[in-house]
C-alpha cells in the first residue's frame, strides 16, 4: 500500500512491446490487470527481474520499464497488450495455457527455429517460473482468465461435469440411480391414496394462491376453501363412519400432514374446526354430544372454536381462572371470565366464523373445584350475531396465519345447560353432585389433555412437511441459478458451492430422518392404549418441539439460499416461514413441551405426567446411572476412518451415548440439589438447560432409530443406497453441530471431530446430483408451489 502523503502514481503510454519481452507478456498483464498487487509488491518483482542473470541486459530493461510502479501502463497499453497475448497464442491447445509459464515458454517457442530453442529453454523457464512465484498467483487460473471461453477451435475443451460426485472412500455407486417415485412410495406409506387425493383437490385452480388480498377477502377465501374439504369428507375421517366419517385417526393426520403443502391459514383453520373443536366434542364427549354435534362439525354447519388458552396463564392449563359455576336450582353452568388476564386469546376461528366454543373452564360444584373441565358454549347466533355475555375482539395482524380469524373471547355470567359440559370423564347430576371413573383429580386432567394428543401429533407432522415445501423450491432455484465460475468458463448452479450445499443437504437429510420418525409415530397414536399413553404423550411432545423447530430452521435457511428471490412473497418461503413460526408456540411451547419430554425420561414415565415433585425419579436414575456408566462402551474416540465414519452403529452408539450420560448427570446433579434441601421444583429450575438437552438427545436418538429400522425394510438396492447416505448426513451433522458436547464427554477427540467434518463434505458433494431427483420424490405439485423459483424445468 502507499504511504499516506506519498504522490498518485501516474499512467504512461508504452511502445508496442518488444518481441523479446513476448514470452513475459502474460504475467505483466496479470500484475496490473485486476490491480490487485501493491506497488511494493510490483516493485519486488523488478527488483527480481534486475537480479536475473539468465536474462538479456535488453530484457531487464524492458521489463523494468513496464514493472514501474510510479509510471503503471495506460488502460490502452493493456488492451494491447491482452490482444497481442491473444493473437500470438491464437493456435496454441490447452496444455500450451496450462500456466503463466507454460504460456510464456509456448509463445517463446513459437517465435525460435532450431538450436535456439533448446538452447535457451532451460534458462527461460526458470525465469518464468520465478516470475510467477512472485506474481503469487494460481498459473493455471490466470493463464484461462485471459482467452475468451470459445477463443480458439484448436483447444481442446475439457467439460466440466456439474456437480461431480466425489468419491473419497471408494466407488459407492452412483446415488442418481433411485426413482423418484419410489421415494415417494418409501414416505407417503401406508397413506399414500388419501394424500393423493387431498394433493389433487389442492391443485385445481380453485386452490390458487390469492395476490396481495385484504385480511377480509384472505379469510373469506380460507372459509370456502375449507368449505370445499368439508364437503369432501376430510374433516370427518377420525369421527366414527354414522357421523360420516371413517373412525380412522390416522387418515386425518395424514390429510393435515398434506394440507401443510398448501397455504397454512388453511392448514390451521382446518386443525381447529375438525381436529380441536370437533376432536374435543367427539374425545371428551359422549353419545349425546356426538349425536347431537358431530355431523354439523363434520360439513360445517357449525363452525367452532377450542377456547383453552388464557392471556394470564399461556401453556399452564390447570391454573386457568375462566370459572364454570354449576347452578343447581336452574340446572345450569354459568362461564365467567374473573378479569382481563383470564379472558381466552390467540382463539382460532373465534373473531369472525366460530359459531360454538369448547370452554376450558374451572369447575366449581357447591362450592368446591373439581379442576379444569370443558364445556360446550355458544357464541354466536345462526347470523352471526354475538350472544348475550359473550364479548368478542379481534386479535389483528399477525406475523403469519393472517387467514385465520383469531379473536379473544370474554364470557359475563352466560348460562349453559347441564348437558353441555363434556361428560367422558366427569359428569354432574341434575341436584349437583360430581361423579368421575377416575378418582385423582390430577390423572384425571391429565386424561383429559392426552385426548387431544393428536393435535400435536399433527402440528409436528405439518411442520415436516412445510420444511419440504421450502427445500423443494430452494433445491429446484439453486440447481438452476447461476452465479459465478472458473476463470473464462461457464457460471456454475449455486447448488454447486459448497456452502449452499452445507445449508441445504443436511436440511434435508434431517427432513427425511423426521419423516421416518412421523410414520412410526402415526402408527403408535393409531395402536395407543391406556398402557403406553404417558411414553406417547411423551414421544409426541418431543417430536412436535423438535419438527416445528426444524421447520423454522430449514425455512429460514431455504430463503437465504435463494438470494434475494426468496425474500419475495410470491415465491412462497417467505410465506412459510411467518406462517410456521408459531408452530414453536401453539399446542404446547417448545420449551415446555421438552420440559414434559425431560420429566418422562426421569421418571421412566411412572409419575404423574407433569408432576414437579421428582424424589422418587432422582432415586430410581441415580440406580440407572450407577449401573449404565459401567456399561457404556462408546467406539474408540480416536478412530478416523471413513468406513467407521459412515457406520450407523457408530451413529447409534453416539447418540445412545450422549442420551445415557446426559440423562445421568441431570439426575445426579438433581439429587445433590435435593439432598441439600432444595425444593425441588427450584432443583429442576436451576438445572432447566440441562434438562432440554436431555430431551432433544432422547428424541433425536428415537429419529435417528427410527430412519435406520424403515431403511431395513427397503428393498429397492437403489433407493436403499440413496437412504444410508442420507442418514449418514443427518447423523454426522448432528453430531457435528453438537461436537463441543462430545468433546467435552470424551466421545470424540479433535481429529475425529475433524474427519466427521470432512465426511459430512464428501456427503454434501455425493448427495448434490441427487438432490433434485430427492426433492421431486416428496411429490408436491407445482401449483402448490406456486413458486417461479420453485417450478421444475430441469434435473441436472
Amino acid at each position: 500500500m502507499k504511504k499516506k502523503g506519498a504522490p498518485k502514481a501516474t499512467a504512461v503510454t508504452r511502445s508496442p512491446l518488444a518481441p523479446a519481452l513476448l514470452p513475459f507478456a502474460p504475467m505483466l498483464y496479470i500484475a496490473w490487470a485486476d490491480g490487485t498487487l501493491t506497488p511494493a509488491e510490483i516493485a519486488d518483482i523488478r527488483a527480481r527481474v534486475a537480479g536475473d542473470a539468465t536474462l538479456d541486459a535488453d530484457v531487464r530493461a524492458g521489463l523494468s520499464t513496464w514493472l514501474d510502479p510510479d509510471a503503471p501502463p495506460s488502460p490502452e497499453d493493456l488492451r494491447a497488450l491482452l490482444a497481442l497475448i491473444r493473437t500470438s497464442a491464437a493456435d496454441l491447445d490447452e496444455d500450451a495455457r496450462a500456466s503463466l509459464t507454460a504460456l510464456g515458454q509456448s509463445l517463446a517457442e513459437s517465435g525460435r527455429s532450431g538450436p535456439a530453442r533448446a538452447s535457451a529453454r532451460s534458462a527461460l523457464q526458470q525465469s518464468l517460473q520465478e516470475l510467477e512465484d512472485a506474481l503469487g498467483v494460481a498459473g493455471g487460473e490466470a493463464a484461462r482468465s485471459l482467452f475468451p471461453h470459445d477463443d480458439s477451435p484448436r483447444t481442446a475443451k475439457k467439460a466440466r461435469k456439474t456437480s461431480p460426485e466425489k468419491k473419497p472412500d471408494g466407488d459407492r455407486g452412483s446415488v442418481t440411480a433411485f426413482d423418484p417415485a419410489a421415494l415417494l412410495q418409501f414416505l407417503d406409506g401406508d397413506h399414500a391414496e388419501v394424500r393423493r387425493r387431498v394433493l389433487n383437490r389442492l391443485s385445481e385452480p380453485r386452490f390458487a394462491y390469492l395476490v396481495d388480498p385484504t385480511r377480509a377477502e384472505y379469510r373469506q377465501q380460507v372459509f370456502e376453501w375449507l368449505e370445499v374439504l368439508a364437503a369432501d369428507g376430510f374433516g370427518a375421517l377420525a369421527f366414527p363412519e354414522e357421523f360420516g366419517g371413517a373412525g380412522d385417526a390416522t387418515q386425518m393426520i395424514a390429510v393435515f400432514e398434506t394440507l401443510a403443502y398448501h397455504d397454512l391459514s388453511l392448514l390451521i383453520k382446518f386443525g381447529v374446526h375438525f381436529g380441536l373443536f370437533g376432536g374435543s366434542v367427539y374425545l371428551l364427549g359422549t353419545r349425546h354430544h356426538h349425536e347431537r354435534y358431530l355431523r354439523d362439525i363434520a360439513t360445517l354447519a357449525l363452525p367452532g372454536c377450542f377456547a383453552m388458552t388464557e392471556t394470564g396463564h399461556g401453556s399452564n392449563v390447570r391454573d386457568l381462572r375462566t370459572t364454570a359455576t354449576y347452578d343447581a336450582s336452574a340446572g345450569e353452568f354459568v362461564i365467567h371470565t374473573p378479569d382481563d388476564s383470564a379472558r381466552k386469546d390467540y382463539i382460532g376461528n373465534a373473531a369472525q366464523h366460530a359459531r360454538m366454543a369448547v370452554v376450558f373452564a374451572q369447575l366449581i360444584v357447591g362450592g368446591t373445584s373439581h379442576g379444569v373441565h370443558a364445556l360446550m358454549v355458544p357464541l354466536r347466533d345462526a347470523g352471526g350475531n354475538t350472544l348475550k355475555g359473550i364479548r368478542i375482539e379481534d386479535c389483528g395482524l399477525k406475523e403469519g396465519l393472517n387467514g385465520v380469524d383469531n379473536g379473544r373471547i370474554w364470557f359475563d355470567q352466560v348460562r349453559v345447560p347441564r348437558e353441555n359440559l363434556l361428560n367422558r370423564f366427569a359428569d354432574v347430576t341434575e341436584n349437583g353432585t360430581y361423579t368421575s371413573p377416575i378418582t385423582s383429580p390430577a390423572r384425571r386432567f391429565f386424561t383429559m389433555l392426552g385426548t387431544l394428543v393428536a393435535g400435536r401429533v399433527s402440528i409436528a407432522g405439518a411442520s415436516v412437511s412445510a420444511a419440504k415445501s421450502g427445500l423443494t423450491i430452494a433445491v429446484r432455484y439453486t440447481n438452476q441459478r447461476r452465479q459465478f465460475g472458473p476463470e473464462g468458463g461457464e457460471e456454475q448452479p449455486v447448488l454447486d458451492y459448497l456452502a449452499v450445499q452445507r445449508r441445504l443437504l443436511p436440511a434435508l437429510a434431517a427432513t427425511i430422518a423426521l419423516d421416518c420418525a412421523m410414520t412410526d409415530l402415526v402408527r403408535r397414536f393409531g395402536e395407543r392404549t391406556d398402557e403406553n399413553a404417558r411414553e406417547l404423550e411423551a414421544l409426541v411432545a418431543g417430536m412436535k418441539a423438535v419438527s416445528s423447530q426444524h421447520a423454522v430452521d430449514t425455512l429460514a435457511a431455504a430463503r437465504q439460499a435463494c438470494g434475494g428471490a426468496g425474500y419475495f412473497e410470491v415465491n412462497r418461503i417467505s410465506r412459510l416461514l411467518g406462517d410456521t413460526d408459531v408452530f414453536t408456540t401453539f399446542e404446547g411451547a417448545n420449551d415446555v413441551l421438552l420440559q414434559l419430554v425431560a420429566r418422562g425420561m426421569l421418571t421412566e414415565y411412572k409419575e404423574q405426567f407433569g408432576d414437579m415433585n421428582v424424589w422418587s425419579a432422582v432415586r430410581w436414575v441415580g440406580r440407572r446411572a450407577a449401573a449404565t456408566i459401567a456399561d457404556l462402551n462408546p467406539v474408540t474416540p480416536r478412530r478416523t476412518d471413513a468406513e467407521h465414519l459412515r457406520d450407523p452403529d457408530f451413529h447409534r452408539d453416539a447418540f445412545r451415548y450422549r442420551e445415557d450420560r446426559l440423562l445421568q448427570s441431570l439426575a445426579r446433579r438433581l439429587r445433590q440439589r435435593i439432598q441439600d434441601g432444595q425444593d425441588s421444583f427450584d432443583a429442576l429450575n436451576e438445572c432447566q438447560d440441562h434438562a432440554l438437552a436431555a430431551a432433544r438427545a432422547w428424541v433425536e436418538r428415537y429419529v435417528l432409530e427410527c430412519m435406520h429400522t424403515r431403511i431395513r425394510d427397503v428393498r429397492d438396492p437403489a433407493l436403499r443406497a440413496l437412504l444410508e447416505r442420507i442418514a449418514a448426513l443427518h447423523a454426522l451433522s448432528r453430531i457435528e453441530q453438537d461436537a463441543g458436547w462430545f468433546l467435552e464427554a470424551g466421545f470424540l477427540e479433535a481429529p475425529k471431530s475433524k474427519a466427521i467434518r470432512a465426511v459430512v463434505n464428501s456427503l454434501c458433494s455425493e448427495l448434490r446430483p441427487a438432490a433434485a431427483g430427492i426433492v421431486a420424490g416428496f411429490g408436491i405439485p407445482d401449483p402448490l408451489l406456486s413458486a417461479p423459483i420453485g417450478v421444475q424445468t430441469e434435473v441436472l
